[in-house]
């Protein structure tokens, strides 16, 4: 259910921003919610409070945010907090980023490696996906894990390319078991 509602406002928000041509800055400036919520997760907590008016949270969305983001932003807030979705905020900013990004053929791709990759690895990596997957642009994460002995695994959305040693073992070792030796 939540992940339902956060869909349906975020997908309210990026029709808004493409039909108004808005949308690198609603971008940047959900990007800066997201960054506010996340630095500020009392804020969160104030806006769930059931003591607290309604008037009262409108109030303290429009005190930190007028201003600093456009009017479309800070009613879209105001929304949120008046539909009582504040809990909601930081998934609908997520699904709303993802969107924006799709759009725009931003890929996000997590590279998980065995070692330290180099410069030149990484670009002949980017390469490879900007070649392979119709992205115009990457956001590539590295990190390094030595218990896959050596290759690489490769996430793009709900795609995963694995061709570390660890998994072909693990693979190879299953295909052992199987064999019986009568």
């Amino acid at each position: 259910m939540a992940k339902l509602v956060s869909k349906t406002y975020a997908e309210a928000l990026f029709e808004l921003a493409v039909e108004e041509q808005k949308v690198d800055l609603l971008l940047e400036e959900i990007l800066s919610v997201q960054t506010a919520i996340e630095e500020n997760p009392e804020l969160i907590q104030f806006l769930e409070h059931p003591e607290i008016l309604k008037e009262e949270k409108i109030h303290v969305i429009e005190t930190i945010f007028k201003g600093k983001v456009s009017d479309d932003v800070t009613g879209f807030l105001v929304l949120i907090v008046t539909k009582g979705r504040s809990k909601e905020l930081p998934a609908i900013c997520a699904e709303f980023i993802a969107k924006i990004k799709e759009y725009k053929k931003i890929g996000s791709v997590q590279v998980t490696s065995a070692m330290e990759l180099d410069e030149q690895w990484k670009e002949k990596i980017r390469e490879k996906l900007l070649g392979t997957t119709g992205y115009k642009e990457l956001e590539i994460s590295y990190e390094v894990d030595a218990s896959l002995i050596g290759g690489m695994i490769i996430r793009l959305k709900d795609r995963v390319v694995d061709s570390s040693i660890k998994s072909q073992l693990e693979r190879l070792k299953g295909q052992l078991e199987k064999i019986s030796l009568d």
